[in-house]
Parts: structure tokens; C-alpha cells; sequence
């Protein structure tokens, strides 16, 4: 098969690692792609939502499958373009991809399909907003309905933090259109997790679950990232209940998707809220999560790329997928200043070192090489540092020594990584 593989990050890697793996391989691409997919993929100079280049480059190299990392594409359409051109793409229509492009869409389709989740409230003016806040108290959680980057998501202890990001999403616009509407619903408790299915419009089946890391210090602390690590399996979320929210949440979302005319294909990640009345649904993503797609994979016994055309071709009611009795954990290295003002720029010396350490596969996220070869950071989040192991102990131990060999005086991560279960 010839594969394109759209992204630029460190889920993007995982992928590009997982499928070039494949017997079933002739040529591998990814667009734009960073200096470690290099390694097992041709980067492309082109844009996750520069559609028509990619189309057209898609057609001209007889592309078999399309794989898109970024929630942006998605939501943008990618899988109507590359369609429209007779190019198979694993990922939802954007009309199917509303399920992470708004948060009122996600709802709809929780109550349409009896799936429990928070109680929630709509609202396209900030008074309005604001009245709820002082009528409900708080906590409370504030969310943009539009895409974020996942940063549209505040968690309001007071009711001046719930007012304050009222005015920041809705009146000055911090996530542009994306705050034009908010949803406001109750503080879910307990420990998050995230489950993952690989769906092909009526079937799914179980991709596993994770449990990321979202404050930027260690314990907890700090603003919300993207995610500063993350390590499967959870404890705290062992198998007979990773079955059963996969039966009361996965399985309705994806009837009740076709039902009403907008069949989901591709990877479904549900946010999950370990609540003392049972797992409750916190948000849809519909793409692999980052950084958990890089704790997934590596578990993955199964060859990813014929899951991600049985996907394509409908053909999951009978397909299974074997995960290896290991651990695994992802260490993310972020960029000093991370994550208001990353600073960009500096060296980073010792990869080789670090990939050397028994079962670790360093990922690249936000990374350029320069013209001399050296590799400096460029993003925020730059590398995962992911290992596996018998015990997720002993994936820690190896991910934090290969951590230890790199040489980045201007970077950093946290120390405490599987704390909730170490």
C-alpha cells in the first residue's frame, strides 16, 4: 500500500513509526512531517489544510490511504476532499467531525443516544453567560463551543474565574470563532481517562485507554497543555471497565451518528470522567489523542495499517485487535516558557543516546533540523520520549534515563509522569 499521512507532530510520528512497520508498506509519506518521521517516511512540503495540494499530490502518486492526524483537517473536510477524488481517507466526514468541532454537537448526540455526561447549557450571549454562572455557582466548567486547540476549557473554582472566561472566550475572542458560543456544564469528579475505538461507520472496536497528564508542572499544577505525558494501561480503569463505557458510550455514539445520517469513520477518543456514579462522557475528539497515540501504538500487537482500511471498507463487524501485555509511557519535553511563550530556537544534542536505552522510541513534535544538520526546538511541546515494559515502573525507569541522555539546556518536563498509579 501507499500511504499519506497528514500532520506534523508527535501523534504523527507514532503513526508514521506503527504503519511503516507493515509488511503491507511500499511507500510511505507524511506532509509536512518533522526531522524524526524522516526517518521512516518522505516529508512533503505541504499544509494539513492545504487541501488542493495535497489532493492533487494524493492522485498523482496513486496514494491507496490517506491517514490525517489533526483535528483542523478533519473538521475542515479533509475526507470529503480526498473523496470527491476517489482517494480512500481514514477519518470522518466533516459533517461526522462536528463531534469535536462543537461542543453542542457532542451534547445533542449524548442525549439523542442516553450516554451520561455533565448537564449543560447553551448560550450565544455572554449576559446571558454570565446570569447562569450566578444563578448555578460554581465550580463549573466554561468550554468554547469551537475548536481550541484544546484550550478553550476552563474549570472554574469561583465564580469570578467562570466570569472571566466568559469575557475571554466570548468578548475578546482569545479562541476567535471558536468562543462564539460556550457551553457551561456541572464540574464532573474523579480521575479522567481516555478511550479510543477505531470505527467504520456502524462497527467499532477497541483501540485501548490511556490516562495523559494536562498542568505543564509536576502534581498537578500550572496552566493546561496539551498534555505533558501520558501511560497505558490505567489502573484505575482496568479492562472489565474500559468494556463497559466502550458498550454505554462508544457503541451509542456510533449508532446514533448513523441514525441520523452522518456515519463516523476513523479513530473516536472519548474524554472519560471516573465519576463515583460510573464513567461519564466529558468530550468527543475523532482523531488519535496526542500524546496518547504515542502510548497506543507501542501496545499494539495487530499491524495498524489493515485496521485503518477495514476501517475504510467497513469491514470491523469481524475484525479484532491484540494489544501486548506491557506497559507503556510518554515522557513529553516542551520548551522552556511553555506553554504562553515556548522559546524556539535551541540545540538539542544527545537523541542517539537517548533512543539507545532498551525499548524506547523518541518521537518528535515540534522540531526543525537546520541547514547544518543540527536539530533545535520549534514548538512547544518539542519530543516524547516513550517506553514500554513489564511493569509501567519499569517504563518510567527506561523513558526518564533516556531522558536523562538528552542534552537541551532549554528544555524541560515533568518528573512525576504515572504518578496516579505509581
Amino acid at each position: 500500500m501507499r500511504v499519506l499521512v497528514i500532520g506534523s507532530g508527535g501523534r504523527e510520528h507514532a503513526l508514521c513509526w506503527a504503519i511503516a512497520a507493515s509488511p503491507l508498506l511500499e511507500k510511505l509519506w507524511c506532509a509536512p512531517g518533522n526531522p524524526g518521521i524522516a526517518a521512516v517516511a518522505e516529508n512533503l512540503p505541504i499544509g494539513v489544510l492545504d487541501f488542493p495540494e495535497l489532493v492533487a499530490f494524493a492522485v498523482a502518486n496513486n496514494v491507496d490511504l490517506v491517514v490525517p492526524g489533526p483535528e483542523a483537517a478533519l473538521v475542515a473536510g479533509i475526507t470529503d476532499a480526498m473523496e470527491a477524488a476517489g482517494i480512500v481517507c481514514c477519518g470522518p466526514s466533516m459533517a461526522a467531525a462536528q463531534l469535536e468541532g462543537s461542543k453542542t454537537f457532542t451534547k445533542e448526540i449524548a442525549d439523542a443516544a442516553g450516554i451520561p455526561t455533565a448537564k449543560w447549557e447553551r448560550f450565544e450571549d455572554a449576559e446571558a453567560a454570565r446570569e447562569f454562572v450566578r444563578r448555578r455557582g460554581t465550580p463549573i466548567v466554561v468550554k468554547a463551543d469551537g475548536l481550541a486547540a484544546g484550550k478553550g476549557v476552563v474549570v472554574a473554582a469561583t465564580e469570578d474565574e467562570a466570569l472571566t472566561a466568559i469575557d475571554a472566550i466570548m468578548e475578546r475572542r482569545v479562541h476567535g470563532e471558536a468562543g462564539a458560543a460556550v457551553v457551561i456544564e456541572e464540574c464532573l469528579v474523579g480521575e479522567e481517562v481516555s478511550l479510543f475505538a477505531l470505527c467504520d461507520g456502524s462497527h467499532a472496536v477497541l483501540l485501548g485507554s490511556a490516562q495523559d497528564h494536562k498542568r505543564v508542572g509536576d502534581g498537578e499544577v500550572g496552566p493546561n497543555t496539551g498534555g505533558m505525558g501520558a501511560y497505558a494501561p490505567v489502573p484505575a480503569f482496568p479492562p472489565d471497565a474500559e468494556r463497559a463505557a466502550f458498550e454505554q458510550i462508544i457503541r451509542p455514539a456510533v449508532a446514533a451518528m448513523a441514525a441520523r445520517g452522518t456515519p463516523f469513520r476513523g479513530v473516536l477518543y472519548a474524554g472519560l470522567m471516573l465519576t463515583a456514579d460510573g464513567p461519564k462522557l466529558i468530550e468527543f475528539n475523532v482523531r488519535f489523542g496526542d500524546p496518547e497515540c504515542q502510548v497506543l501504538l507501542p501496545r499494539l500487537r495487530s499491524d495498524l495499517l489493515p485496521a485503518l482500511q477495514a476501517a475504510c471498507d467497513g469491514e470491523l463487524r469481524n475484525f479484532d485487535l491484540r494489544l501486548l501485555d506491557t506497559a507503556a509511557i510518554v515522557v513529553v519535553m516542551a520548551a522552556r516558557g511553555y506553554p504562553e511563550a515556548p522559546e524556539r530556537g535551541g540545540e538539542i544534542k544527545g537523541l542517539e543516546r537517548a533512543a539507545a536505552v532498551a525499548d524506547v522510541q523518541v518521537f518528535h513534535a515540534g522540531t526543525e533540523q537546520t541547514a547544518d544538520g543540527r536539530i533545535i526546538a520549534a514548538g512547544g511541546r518539542v519530543l516524547g520520549i516513550c517506553a514500554t515494559g513489564d511493569t509501567l515502573k519499569h517504563a518510567r525507569d527506561r523513558a526518564y534515563e533516556a531522558v536523562d541522555r538528552i542534552d537541551w539546556p532549554t528544555g524541560f518536563c515533568r518528573r512525576d509522569i504515572g504518578w496516579r498509579s505509581l
